[in-house]
């Protein structure tokens, strides 16, 4: 009886109903506020339904299938935008999750590689393509070196995090048979993380396939830039037929590169990770290179 009527004194007190209206109000006043100091055009939003309602209507039920080889053309310079910026953003990745692990390179270094890759991301892929447009100029190269820049500072932060969760048995199994530093990685470290960075890399070919799509706005090649000139010239039905043809991309891509992921995180028959240490051949390939 002691501790039930214990348990009802600890309950939290209710919430109290003045704060609560208090609240309330100031949101209230809040967007009255912004709505009245921000001079929005009322009479342009009152006729906004009517109008949203015709323009999805000319793109979604009235695409100009005619427009789908030039459609289908922008869409894949932004896979191929995609894929070349998905590539230098792993190959530039790898080494420096390694380094950015705090269990590979010690603590400064991984910290300074740490800050490193967070000022890259901090940048999204729009503003990396405007940065670039002035050196490397409009196209899909620089929406390519765009997409690769900001997957390095996110893969080259998941690199890190999961080499840093590994398990340290591979790592002193390979050491104690007199591996390097090296080899320690190669053999140690690599096998364990490989297959969910590779599915990282998956991952991101995902995002960049949608991202390539947006840089088209500022002029960097892809589908996004024949999007921005069909809307800007009021080409309703090409713009429609460009978006059946990257929705329907996205979701093909999507499920595609999905099953392929599963399959990597499942693993197959190849043993990885400590299962590999309990093979002759993985020691003495071990000690081969370390001699």
């Amino acid at each position: 009886m002691t501790s039930f009527a214990a348990s009802r004194t600890n309950r939290p007190a209710r919430p109290s109903r003045l704060r609560r209206n208090v609240a309330l109000v100031a949101v209230a006043v809040l967007i009255v506020w912004a709505l009245f100091s921000g001079d929005l055009p009322f009479s342009r939003l009152v006729a906004l339904p009517s109008g949203l309602a015709r323009v999805l209507g000319d793109m979604l039920f009235f695409p100009d299938w005619g427009y789908f080889p030039t459609a289908w053309e922008g869409m894949m310079q932004s896979i191929q935008m995609a894929w070349i910026g998905t590539i230098i953003g792993a190959v530039l990745s790898l080494p420096l999750g390694f380094l950015g692990a705090k269990n590979v390179s010690g603590g400064p270094l991984s910290i300074v590689i740490r800050q490193m890759l967070n000022a890259i991301r901090a940048f999204p892929e729009i503003i990396l393509a405007v940065l670039l447009i002035p050196p490397l100029g409009l196209g899909a190269v620089t929406g390519a070196v765009a997409l690769g820049l900001h997957s390095m500072g996110t893969l080259g932060k998941l690199t890190a995090e999961v080499i840093e969760g590994i398990d340290p048995g591979p790592v002193e199994a390979a050491r104690s048979s007199g591996a390097g530093q090296v080899q320690t990685l190669r053999w140690g470290v690599l096998p364990q993380v490989l297959p969910e960075i590779v599915a990282f890399w998956i991952y991101r070919f995902e995002i960049n396939v949608r991202a390539s799509a947006v840089l088209g706005v500022v002029g960097a090649g892809g589908v996004g830039q024949s999007l921005v000139n069909t809307v800007n010239f009021r080409h309703w039905d090409k713009a429609g037929m460009l978006l059946v043809v990257i929705i329907g991309t996205v979701i093909l891509i999507d499920l595609a590169s999905g099953r392929v992921r599963r399959r990597i995180i499942e693993g197959g028959d190849a043993p990885t990770g400590g299962a590999m240490l309990e093979q002759p051949e993985f020691a003495t390939e071990i000690n081969s290179a370390a001699t």
